[in-house]
């Protein structure tokens, strides 16, 4: 058994899975996307996996108690939160176990969307622009299809995020 392997079997045996890992987990592998097109507009936290690390998916699955894990590709995973009620559970642990890399600002985005399609104002024109805004600040930005349909979108102001300490020492 390699190091890597031997490593995720004692933490899944050991039950360490704490808010902190998961958060520390989602610095490295995490992604907070915004899914936009004309009939659908979804807000989409996910971690993709290779299929051989399912048992941390589902882990991860158990601990936030929401979000489904399903096959990505021919060898992938991904576990994904996408409903009102999950996103709300999502936000709420990054809210209290906060990120400490650069996608704090991604987070920090991805919430202002959030708010923004709960409050249905994605419904109205200058509230989809909005999102668009919002999505060109996010991982790496609008598509070049986005790019000519939106010409005129002004990305908005990505979060400054300076170093954080680690919180939890394990």
């Amino acid at each position: 058994m390699n190091n890597k392997n031997f490593l995720i079997n004692n933490i899944l045996s050991h039950k360490v899975f704490t808010s902190y890992f998961i958060t520390g987990f989602t610095d490295g592998e995490g992604c907070f996307c915004l899914g936009l097109s004309p009939t659908k507009v979804q807000a989409i936290f996910q971690i993709n996996l290779h299929a051989k690390d399912r048992a941390i998916l589902e882990e991860i699955k158990t601990v936030l108690g929401v979000g489904h894990v399903s096959k990505m590709g021919d060898d992938s995973l991904k576990y994904q939160a996408s409903s009102a009620k999950d996103l709300a559970i999502i936000i709420e642990h990054f809210d209290k176990y906060p990120l400490i890399t650069q996608k704090l600002a991604d987070y920090l985005l991805f919430k202002q969307a959030v708010e923004l399609i709960k409050r249905k104002e994605h419904l109205g024109v200058e509230g989809f622009k909005q999102l668009v805004a919002i999505k060109a600040s996010i991982n790496r930005g609008l598509s070049d299809k986005f790019k000519k349909s939106f010409p005129d979108i002004i990305p908005v102001q990505r979060p400054l995020v300076k170093s954080q300490a680690i919180l939890d020492p394990y």
